[in-house]
């Protein structure tokens, strides 16, 4: 009986999304159609082609060579339909990104590649894609961050354990600085106990670097054939210190030469090919700028919801502004029990130590400016840079940067497991030739 109120639900959703969208296009242009349902929601042919349109102008921008249409559709269209997922998660948990978040993140974006917000529109425009797609584009993907963040940082744990091996290998090396420019391409194992589809992936992967190594772009093959998140930005995992890489490329990407893809590396859950593209720094000597900074954190609960708390930091961000004692309002306000007490004290501050929100915020700070109202995993904060040092930390790695390298590495990890899973236990139904097409990969 559930079944069938559940089919009949997805039945009235399907005509519901086609009324609605005959209403909306003018008279005689073609209907917009569903590809595809995913639990209570509808993926449109408008939007799979509008998001295969915004991927090519960005793959032809870096001169990444193209997979056939019907692949790169195939691809896009299951990113659909995993970003669909989170995002009904985050609109069940009460999750949202205001336009002011938004606008902040967007003016930081332009500000990373040296651009004005102006310039950064045009920049999109030349790629085919509107502002307020990118918009709208962004703030999807801030929200499945977010999503990300709370449900894969509950299984993360690091033990002291962990920072003692991890600090105990580190002084074996060499200093250094480098970081290196990634490309990267994972073959995922669907039962790691079939011995033949474990052996079906390997040759996949020594297939591919065989093609990679005789001038096949490494990058096309990551949009056409890689399974990990980052397929359809050719498999880029931007700029990495050593420090920062999953243990199982750790030993490999300092020895690899620029361009020349790794051999085949396994592991329990597939088979993975790295490549450098670029490297840059390499000094011994490490000497970073670190910043002391005081917040005011304010947090959504079960009594404080999103529109409460982003309402009370503004209001607290305002009182700022007209004079009022950080000291005292973080001491009466801030939900961090540590640093409030001691008036939203945080101390000296490295590169890498806070999540990316805080530190994008402190590193875009003059000394002795307010920064904010922000959001991060933790909620709504302000802060204030109220000095900047350079320090030499050669031969020294603080634990709570050894922690922040752990916890990434296993994030990563966990996060390939969570997504695999959440697609697993999601409704989805393909409708038309999408339906057959899908039909026939899976018997292929």
């Amino acid at each position: 009986m559930k079944a069938n109120l559940r089919h009949c639900a997805k039945t009235v959703l399907v005509l519901l999304a086609m009324m609605v969208t005959s209403v909306a296009q003018a008279e005689r242009q073609p209907l917009d159609r569903v590809v595809a349902i995913v639990d209570d929601g509808v993926i449109l042919q408008s939007e799979l082609d509008n998001r295969i349109d915004t991927i090519v102008g960005r793959l032809q921008a870096q001169g990444t060579g193209l997979p056939p249409r019907d692949i790169l559709e195939e691809r896009v269209l299951d990113q659909l339909i995993t970003e669909s997922i989170q995002l009904q998660m985050a609109e069940r948990g009460g999750m949202r990104i205001s336009d002011n978040e938004l606008n902040e993140t967007m003016a930081g974006i332009a500000q990373r590649n040296n651009m004005t917000l102006a310039q950064f529109e045009q920049q999109l425009a030349a790629e085919g894609v509107s502002y307020r797609e990118a918009r709208e584009q962004i703030r999807n993907e801030m929200l499945a961050r977010r999503v990300q963040q709370r449900q894969v940082g509950n299984r993360v744990r690091v033990t002291d354990r962990e920072v003692e091996n991890y600090l105990q290998a580190l002084s074996t090396r060499e200093p250094s600085n480098e970081e290196y420019r990634l490309a990267y391409i994972y073959i995922e194992v669907d039962n790691p106990n079939d011995e033949s589809a474990v052996a079906a992936a390997r040759e996949k992967a020594e297939r591919l670097r065989s093609e990679i190594v005789s001038g096949r772009d490494f990058r096309e093959v990551a949009v056409a054939e890689s399974d990990a998140a980052n397929a359809l930005e050719g498999g880029d995992m931007g700029w990495r210190r050593r420090s920062q890489l999953p243990s199982l490329l750790e030993s490999v990407v300092p020895d690899l030469e620029t361009g020349v893809p790794s051999q085949v590396m396994g592991n329990n859950n597939g088979f993975h090919l790295v490549m450098v593209r670029d490297r840059r720094g390499g000094e011994s000597n490490q000497v970073i700028e670190q910043s002391k900074v005081r917040h005011i954190l304010v947090r959504t609960s079960e009594t404080v919801s999103e529109s409460q708390a982003e309402s009370a930091i503004r209001d607290l961000y305002q009182q700022l502004r007209d004079g009022a004692d950080f000291a005292v309002l973080a001491r009466e306000h801030s939900d961090d029990p540590v640093s409030g007490s001691d008036g939203g004290n945080l101390g000296w501050v490295s590169p890498g130590q806070m999540v990316p929100e805080f530190e994008q915020a402190m590193m875009a700070a003059d000394v002795g400016e307010l920064k904010g109202p922000f959001r991060s995993q933790f909620g709504w904060h302000i802060l204030e840079v109220q000095d900047r040092r350079q320090k030499d930390i050669s031969g020294e790695v603080r634990e709570s940067e050894a922690r922040q390298a752990i916890y990434r590495r296993k994030f990563d990890t966990e996060l390939q497991n969570w997504l695999r899973e959440i697609r697993d236990e999601a409704f989805v139904e393909f409708k038309d030739e999408y339906a057959q097409e899908t039909e026939e990969s899976q018997q292929s």
